[in-house]
């Protein structure tokens, strides 16, 4: 019979494990750097938004980057499905509970057009910000090039399942 080694799970926190409290020592603001840096890029605050349709567009892209933050857009998500996205995204955002599913299903299947990722990045670009874009996988080989012709500075490979270690003949 064959049998299983299956390695033991770290424990993991959430919101409700962690407490924040004062501590005994308090520091000026002036004296403390948030900052962090991405390759050659520095950022003032140590946020990053997540590449999610319903968190990053041009305009928080360009808002938070103003801030001194870092917002990824998804370059598989409805910016570069729709030429209009707010009115897609206000038709999901207004969807009764019991339609909403069909909806995105309907709203994803649409097919990505490439014109809207270098317009989309070249709209991050034109109000001054770093363009961070993330892809899947699946899509890095078609969309990478695209994104980085149309003059995007960080690209992100968006994987729910990633390992330490990658193996590839390609």
């Amino acid at each position: 019979m064959l049998e299983h080694e299956y390695k033991p799970l770290r424990h993991a926190y959430g919101f409700d494990d962690v407490s924040l409290v004062p501590g005994d020592i308090t520091i000026n603001p002036d004296q403390v750097d948030i900052s962090f840096k991405l390759g050659k890029y520095t950022f003032d605050i140590p946020v990053l938004a997540a590449a999610m349709d319903a968190v990053v567009d041009v305009g928080f892209a360009a808002k938070l980057h103003s801030h001194g933050g870092l917002a990824v857009l998804n370059l598989e998500g409805v910016q570069t499905r729709y030429r209009n996205p707010d009115e897609v995204l206000q038709s999901i955002a207004e969807a009764p509970d019991d339609k909403v599913t069909a909806l995105m299903q309907q709203v994803y299947n649409e097919p990505i057009k490439e014109e809207l990722i270098g317009k989309r990045i070249q709209e991050i670009k034109a109000k001054g910000a770093i363009c961070a874009v993330s892809i899947t996988p699946p899509s890095a080989k078609r969309l990478s090039p695209l994104a980085a012709e149309a003059g995007m500075d960080i690209l992100v490979i968006q994987s729910t399942v990633t390992t330490a270690r990658h193996v590839s003949k390609s």
